[in-house]
């Protein structure tokens, strides 16, 4: 298991001052924040939040930033994607909490195209490797919720258990949140990492869905 004695270190970095593209929706009892993009799509990502929320700036920025890349985002449920949105090609990605969401989400949804895992608290379990679709897992070398043994643990059952392509991959130097929660234009040196791990999620994205 992680290092649950140490507090949830996801309010660390920077709180991005974005007003987001999209929208606030609506979805039966479910509040949640739709972005399309400029052109014409069947493919979606579904984004689940770290426990700061949807409405947290800097999930409306890599929500809105996906959208980029020619993908409809929100954290909704699969029904919506495909009746209202008619999409027909469903992914997830999802950050800290959100990342054990992702990973729990991969192995029991068999329609989702892939996943992304970003600093997902690992859970062990002999019903945790066995995953449906190619699912990347981002983790930062110096996190201190998830130590690197159990990283390396994920990776080697992974290997043993898993039939679909997967990638487990370490930023150096790089803390829990650096993915979403720090802005590359205050933290120069993290910067590469930071925009690496971006691109990498959406080449990801971009190969299976």
């Amino acid at each position: 298991m992680a290092n649950e004695a140490a507090p949830c270190p996801c309010d660390i970095g920077d709180k991005m001052d974005y007003g987001g593209r999209g929208k606030e929706v609506q979805i039966e009892h479910i509040n949640a924040y739709l972005t399309k993009p400029s052109v014409k799509t069947e493919k979606a990502v579904i984004v689940i939040q770290d426990i700061f929320g949807w409405r947290l700036p800097n999930t409306r920025y890599m929500t809105d930033m996906l959208a980029q890349n020619g993908y409809i985002e929100a954290d909704v449920v699969l029904k919506y994607l495909k009746e209202q949105c008619n999409v027909t090609k469903i992914a997830v990605i999802g950050f800290c909490w959100g990342g054990v969401a992702t990973h729990h989400l991969i192995l029991h949804y068999p329609e989702l195209k892939a996943g992304v895992s970003v600093y997902g608290i690992i859970r062990d379990s002999e019903h945790r490797y066995n995953l449906h679709s190619p699912t990347l897992f981002i983790f930062g070398e110096n996190d201190s919720v998830i130590p690197l043994d159990q990283v390396t643990t994920l990776q080697k059952k992974l290997q043993e258990s898993c039939s679909v392509d997967f990638n487990v991959k370490i930023f150096p130097g790089q803390t829990h949140g650096f993915v979403h929660r720090k802005r590359e234009d205050v933290n120069p040196k993290d910067k590469p990492f930071i925009e690496e791990a971006r691109t990498d999620l959406i080449n990801w994205l971009k190969k299976y869905v």
